[in-house]
């Protein structure tokens, strides 16, 4: 039995509407700075490049897959879930996407729905995520 109050599936809602390129440039920012300063703690970002990337897909992977946000994400209120029913796209996914997204490339491929290559093949999307 379905839940009548839960969202509908994206790949499903002919009503869905994906958040501003803003909001999501946002995230990525706030995301970036936070690894550079995490990274910060065990190798130096500026002479390691490395480092705040390996954060970057870490991040990813444990945010997205338990939360279905970053702390970015959170702050710009939006979320990324499984494309085809709206949950959580788990750990393993939230790592291939981050690493992905970390290439940059996948992330400037986008489909009318601004899902970008490294979404495709996460079977994610970003969605809004406004607090009530």
């Amino acid at each position: 039995m379905t839940n009548p109050h839960a969202p509908a599936a994206p790949a499903t809602d002919p009503t869905f509407t994906p958040p501003s390129l803003g909001k999501r440039f946002g995230a990525l920012i706030i995301d970036w700075v936070l690894c550079l300063l995490v990274s910060n703690f065990f190798a130096d970002p500026v002479r390691d490049g490395w480092a705040p990337v390996l954060v970057l897909v870490l991040v990813y992977g444990i945010f997205l897959g338990l939360f279905a946000q970053t702390p970015g994400m959170y702050i710009t209120k939006v979320r990324c879930v499984n494309w085809h029913d709206g949950g959580r796209i788990g750990v393993l996914r939230g790592l291939i996407r981050g690493l992905l997204l970390a290439l940059v490339v996948p992330a400037l491929i986008m489909d009318e729905r601004r899902r970008g290559l490294h979404d495709r093949i996460a079977d994610s999307v970003i969605v809004d995520a406004p607090r009530g």
